[in-house]
C-alpha cells in the first residue's frame, strides 16, 4: 500500500513530467507529432502547459492507452500458465497452480505492484479527471474533451474491475491527493468498489461516440464501455460474488448484454481463427483491441518467440495440456470421451473447428509442413535436432493468435496481432449465462447456439436443460474464449473452481517407430506437479510488503500474515 501512497503521493508537476517523458503515441494516433514537445523545455512543463493544449492532453491520454496492461504484456499470464489451459516448460509457476501462492510468493500474479500494475493507470486517469474540466474548452473543443475524458473514466473503471476481480474489494482511490490525505483508510468493500466500477463506466457510456473515423480506429467506444459494463455485472450476478442469489443482479447482467446486442454494430467474424489476425484487426467482431505496432514503436509483443513451435525458430515456452484439448467437442458435438467414433490412434480427427485454429499438434499443418511432436527425432519435439532444449512438455503448442508467416522469430521480428479486451461472441454468451440464471432456457439456448453456429465452425445446436444446460453455458466459453483471459476467472466466480482444477494434468506422449514408422499415441500424467484449488485461491494475496508498511491494510482470507 506504501507503494501506492509513493506513487500517487507526487505534486501534480513531477507527475505531468513523468508522463510526458513516456509518452508515445498509439497506432491509431497518426497525426501527433512528438515535435510539439519542443515547445518548452522540458523542465519547465506546467498544468497549463499541459491542459491548456489539445494535443499534449492527448498525448497524456494516449500514454495510459499504452501502459494498461494486457494479455500480451506479460508472457505468461492468466489467460495461460496460471490457469488450466496451458504449461510454462521448466516449471517456474507450478507453485501457483499448487495453491501454493503466499503473500511473499506471487511469482507473476502481481498486478498490485508489479510491472503491470493497474494502480499506474488509476493514477494517471485521477491527474487527467482532476484537472481537465478547470480548462474552459473552446465551443468546439467540448466533443474532443468530453470524448478524452470517457476515455479516461472507461479505464480507470476497467483497471478497478480488473484489481477487484483478482483481489476483492481494494482502496478506492478517486483522487491524486486522497491517498495522502486519508493514507489511514482501509480497503473498500466489494460493492461499493464494484458500484464506483459501473458508474465510471456510465459516464464513459454517456460521453464516447458509437464509432470512429479510420484515423481513430483502436480507441475505446461507447459499445466498449457497454460491453465491459456487461461482464462486470455478470460477474457481480455469479455464484461467487452474489450468494443469496439475487435475480435483480441476473436481470441487470442480462439487460446490459442485450443493450450492447441490440446497438447493431457488432456481429461474429465469417472465419474463427483469423479473429485474431492483424489483417483483420477492425473486423465486425471486435469490440475493443488494443493495437500494437513494432515497426513504428518497438512495440511488438513475442507471442512467436514464446510460442512457435522449436522447429520453427521459437522457444516453445507454453504447450496446452491434455485435459484441454480433452475439452473439445468431436463434430457430433460430444466429447471424445462420450463419442464412440473416437480413436486414440487418430485422435485429432472430426474436431470441433475452433480446435484447429487454437492448438497446433502433431501432424497439423503450419508453415507448410507438418508440425513434428513425436518422439525420437521430432523437428518439434522435445529433443528435436533445431532446439532439443525448447521442445513442448505435453505434446502440444499453442496456435491462436500466432502470425504464422513470421520466419525465424526474435525481438525484432514479432507480429503485430491486436489484443482483443472484448469481442462479440463473448457479449452474446453473457447474454445466455443470465438468461440461463433468470429461467429463461429457450433463449439461453438460442444465443448459445448463435455462438456455435457461426460461419466456419458450424457445431451441433445444444438441446440441454436444466444443470446440464448450465455446463454447456460454462464449456462453451471454455472452448470459444480460451487463452483470452477468461478461464481464471470464470472458474472463479462459478465457484467450480475446486471441481475442475483439483485434478492431475495429463500431456500426450507421441512415439514414432523408427522402423515401420507408425505412430502411436498415449495420454499421461505430467509427474511435474499436481493441480491444487484451496478457498483462500479464490482471491490473489496482497503483498506482505505492502501490509508490512501499513497494517491497515487487511489480507486476504486464508493467507498467513
Amino acid at each position: 500500500m506504501s507503494w501506492i501512497y509513493n506513487l500517487l503521493n507526487k505534486t501534480k508537476k513531477s507527475a505531468f513530467f513523468y508522463s510526458l517523458l513516456l509518452i508515445i503515441p498509439l497506432t491509431f494516433i497518426s497525426s501527433c507529432s512528438m515535435d510539439v514537445l519542443d515547445k518548452d523545455p522540458i523542465n519547465s512543463f506546467n498544468d497549463a502547459a499541459v491542459w491548456n493544449d489539445g494535443v499534449l492532453t492527448e498525448q497524456f491520454v494516449n500514454n495510459t492507452y499504452k501502459i494498461l496492461p494486457t494479455g500480451f504484456s506479460s508472457v505468461f499470464t492468466l489467460g495461460r500458465v496460471a490457469s488450466d489451459e496451458m504449461y510454462n516448460r521448466g516449471g517456474a509457476f507450478n507453485f501457483i497452480n499448487e495453491g501454493n501462492i503466499s503473500p511473499t510468493n506471487y511469482g507473476i500474479l502481481n498486478f498490485w505492484t508489479g510491472s503491470w500494475t493497474y494502480w499506474n493507470v488509476i493514477k494517471k486517469c485521477n491527474i487527467f479527471l482532476s484537472n481537465i474540466d478547470a480548462i474552459n474548452a473552446a465551443p468546439g473543443d467540448v466533443a474532443f474533451k468530453n470524448r478524452m475524458k470517457g476515455e479516461m473514466y472507461f479505464m480507470r473503471a476497467f483497471s478497478y474491475f480488473r484489481l477487484v476481480a483478482l483481489y476483492g474489494g481494494v482502496p478506492l482511490l478517486k483522487k491524486p491527493s486522497e491517498l495522502a490525505e486519508e493514507f489511514r483508510d482501509i480497503r473498500n468493500s466489494y460493492d461499493d468498489c464494484m458500484k464506483f466500477v459501473i458508474e465510471d463506466l456510465d459516464a464513459a457510456i454517456a460521453m464516447l461516440p458509437a464509432t470512429y473515423p479510420a484515423a481513430n480506429l483502436g480507441r475505446i467506444t461507447k459499445g466498449a464501455a457497454m460491453s465491459i459494463k456487461s461482464r462486470a455485472l455478470l460477474y457481480m450476478a455469479s455464484p461467487l460474488n452474489n450468494p443469496a442469489n439475487t435475480a435483480a443482479k441476473w436481470q441487470a447482467a442480462a439487460d446490459a448484454a442485450k443493450a450492447v446486442i441490440d446497438l447493431n454494430l457488432y456481429s461474429l467474424f465469417n472465419n474463427y481463427g483469423n479473429v485474431f489476425q492483424l489483417a483483420n484487426s477492425y473486423n465486425s467482431e471486435i469490440i475493443w483491441s488494443r493495437p500494437y505496432n513494432f515497426q513504428n514503436q518497438n512495440e511488438g509483443v513475442l507471442n512467436e518467440t514464446i510460442s512457435f513451435p522449436n522447429g520453427y525458430g521459437g522457444q516453445g515456452q507454453i504447450a496446452p495440456y491434455q485435459n484441454l484439448v480433452d475439452e473439445f467437442e468431436m463434430l457430433s458435438g460430444k466429447l471424445p470421451k462420450d463419442d464412440p467414433t473416437y480413436d486414440l490412434q487418430n485422435p485429432y480427427i472430426n474436431r470441433d473447428p475452433r480446435f484447429y485454429a487454437s492448438i497446433l499438434y502433431n501432424g497439423a499443418t503450419f508453415k507448410g509442413r507438418a508440425v513434428e511432436t513425436f518422439l525420437p527425432n521430432g523437428k518439434d519435439s522435445r529433443g528435436g535436432a533445431l532446439s532439443p532444449n525448447d521442445g513442448t512438455e505435453t505434446g502440444y503448442y499453442m496456435r491462436k493468435f500466432l502470425v504464422e508467416s513470421i520466419t525465424n522469430p526474435s525481438s525484432s521480428n514479432t507480429g503485430n496481432s491486436p489484443w482483443i479486451f472484448i469481442r462479440y461472441a463473448e457479449i452474446l454468451l453473457n447474454y445466455a449465462e443470465a438468461k440461463y440464471n433468470l429461467g429463461d432456457e429457450a433463449t439461453c439456448r438460442e444465443y448459445i447456439n448463435k455462438v456455435r453456429s457461426r460461419t466456419g465452425v458450424n457445431m451441433p445446436p445444444v438441446t440441454d436443460t436444466g444443470a446440464a444446460l448450465l455446463a454447456r453455458v460454462q464449456h462453451e466459453r471454455q472452448i470459444e474464449l480460451v487463452f483470452e483471459e477468461h478461464r481464471y476467472f470464470d472458474v472463479r466466480r462459478w465457484k467450480i473452481a475446486p471441481v475442475v482444477l483439483n485434478k492431475l494434468p495429463k500431456r500426450m506422449d507421441i512415439v514414432k517407430n523408427l522402423t515401420t514408422g507408425v505412430i502411436t499415441y498415449e495420454v499421461k500424467t505430467m509427474l511435474q506437479f499436481t493441480f491444487v484449488f484451496n478457498d483462500r485461491n479464490y482471491l490473489l494475496p496482497v503483498p506482505q510488503s505492502e501490509i508490512d508498511k501499513n497494517p491497515a491494510l487487511e489480507q486476504n482470507p486464508g493467507y498467513l500474515q
